[in-house]
């Protein structure tokens, strides 16, 4: 029994998430001539540009969050400096905010017509525009840079606390002034952490479709919506996904790889007693460095966005879409509960199948079902309407299209594909919690199979599934691009309608949902910062 209930259902589960990927790899098989001439076309006038805007587009994200993710790591983690405690947990607030929420933000504050800019020309009898451009390549940078540096801040700080105090007062004894301490010991310590970091940022920025669209960057997720959207040829915008996830997976393999550097550097730096390091104290212009050092990356990534867009909330209070939004705001609230619950029921099932049978085939398969994370929105989509249609042309009156693209099948099953992987870690972690020996006990009492799960398991794990379910639950409300797409007639959500309204120019009335899916966005953070002060 115990074998079916790790087997069966767990192949089904793998086959059900992994298809939009398999789609994709798939759609090479297939010939498509009007589609390799558009390839062809787009090869020779656009790909090139998406392909120079990307790269672009990611070397200088990379560097800013490395910059500013490893910055503020070291002050708070390494030095003592007053307000050093409300840092520790203030740098992770930017993980509240969507990119495309920031871009909107600083696009109705910064913009040529805007309040800042006009009260320049105004007062200073200035003329033309007085800072560059916010829509531009630069812009995105800013954006990505302050909105995703937290991946970067929390690795590097975790990597660091671990060893680095301890070995910088080692370095200390033997004379070695402080800015060779930082410099020789504690960076290249935190240099797997920081290159993981960086990889689930470039993640991000490639899964990007709001910041890119809103801005007019031609990157490779815009031209996939081009090829699929403005020249209905799917298998065009399908092999497109394609080469952006073989990016991807590059980055995977350099994240994960960095990971493991990371738990053999812990190992190896694990001490057997208690005792801590203190960090190093600063005082004066050494203090005020490091404060600011850790102030600007929250000021430009939470606090002023939000001071922006409560501007014109406030100003035009009465005005506000009041009864839209709490529709929006439903709709939004039901998808995100549905997915949250069958992504940890199938985590749940996921989990389970590891922890009874650990073998390879079924860690490949649980490791094959939780790529998703790592795949864009935008390629989920593609993926998941692609073998739709081909259903559709072998059996036109199947009805197969209406039931994924007019009712919530099509849009759970992609928040599944994309956010299974959430939940899935936050449960692994609960089981990594659990002794082995329950389960050699529970089975000499002849438990077995559903009820070891429901009557020795879930007890145990109650409090990573409430996690799990919390990070599904947020992630799929800021989710846009699959939302964008594959939403039933009259469903719009919070994310939808941000960027439907910030797109139209009306970025008055986009601040009421953008601030609704900051509130909402607050929650993980919130839970992430107490997990990390009771470290």
């Amino acid at each position: 029994m115990t074998r079916w209930l790790t087997s069966v259902p767990l192949l089904l589960l793998t086959l059900f998430l992994a298809l939009p990927v398999l789609a994709l790899v798939a759609s090479w098989l297939r010939f498509d001539a009007a589609a390799q001439d558009v390839l062809w076309q787009m090869a020779q006038t656009v790909l090139p540009g998406y392909i120079t805007t990307t790269v672009g587009l990611c070397v200088a994200v990379a560097l800013g969050v490395a910059l500013v993710g490893m910055g503020t790591a070291s002050a708070v983690t390494l030095f003592d400096f007053p307000g050093r405690r409300v840092m520790e947990w203030a740098l992770l607030l930017p993980l509240a905010m969507p990119a495309y929420v920031v871009a909107y933000a600083y696009t109705d504050f910064l913009q040529f017509s805007g309040p800042l800019q006009s009260a320049l020309r105004e007062g200073f009898g200035l003329r033309g525009r007085v800072f560059p451009e916010v829509r531009s390549l630069g812009g995105a940078v800013w954006v990505f840079t302050f909105s995703l540096y937290p991946y970067v801040y929390l690795l590097a700080r975790t990597a660091l606390s671990e060893r680095a105090a301890q070995l910088m007062e080692a370095a200390r004894l033997l004379g070695a002034p402080l800015g060779r301490r930082v410099r020789e010991v504690a960076l290249p310590l935190a240099r797997p952490a920081v290159a993981a970091g960086v990889a689930l940022a470039l993640m991000e920025t490639l899964a990007d479709y709001g910041v890119a669209s809103y801005f007019g960057i031609q990157t490779f997720t815009a031209g996939i919506y081009k090829a699929w959207l403005s020249m209905d040829m799917p298998m065009a915008a399908a092999q497109l996904a394609t080469l952006l996830l073989l990016l991807v997976a590059l980055l995977m393999w350099l994240e994960r790889r960095a990971q493991q550097r990371m738990r053999f550097t812990a190992q190896r730096g694990a001490r057997s007693n208690g005792d801590e390091a203190q960090p190093v104290r600063l005082r004066g212009g050494r203090a005020v460095l490091a404060g600011a050092v850790c102030v600007v990356p929250v000021l430009a990534g939470f606090v002023l966005p939000v001071i922006f867009m409560l501007r014109p909330l406030l100003g035009g209070w009465n005005e506000l879409p009041w009864g839209p939004f709490v529709s929006w705001a439903l709709n939004s609230v039901r998808l995100a509960g549905l997915s949250a619950v069958l992504a940890v029921a199938l985590a749940l099932v996921m989990a389970f199948a590891v922890r009874v049978r650990p073998d390879a085939l079924t860690r490949g398969a649980v490791h094959l079902a939780s790529l998703g994370y790592a795949v864009p929105g935008a390629v989920v989509v593609v993926g998941l309407l692609l073998p739709v249609g081909w259903l559709q042309q072998a059996a036109p009156d199947s009805g197969v299209g209406a039931w994924v693209t007019a009712t919530v099948l099509g849009i759970v099953w992609a928040y599944l594909v994309r956010f299974c992987a959430v939940a899935l870690q936050s449960v692994q972690s609960g089981y990594a919690r659990v002794p082995a020996s329950l389960d050699d006990s529970a089975h000499m009492l002849g438990t077995t199979g559903l009820a070891l799960l429901g009557r020795v398991h879930w007890p145990l794990l109650r409090r990573s599934v409430a996690a799990a379910s919390l990070l599904v639950f947020v992630d799929v409300m800021k989710e846009l691009p699959a939302t964008l797409v594959l939403r039933p007639f009259n469903s719009d959500t919070l994310a939808v309608v941000t960027y439907q309204l910030a797109r139209d120019e009306r970025l008055g009335e986009a601040a009421l949902p953008a601030l609704a899916l900051v509130l909402v966005g607050l929650l993980p953070v919130i839970l992430l910062s107490r997990t990390l002060r009771s470290r």
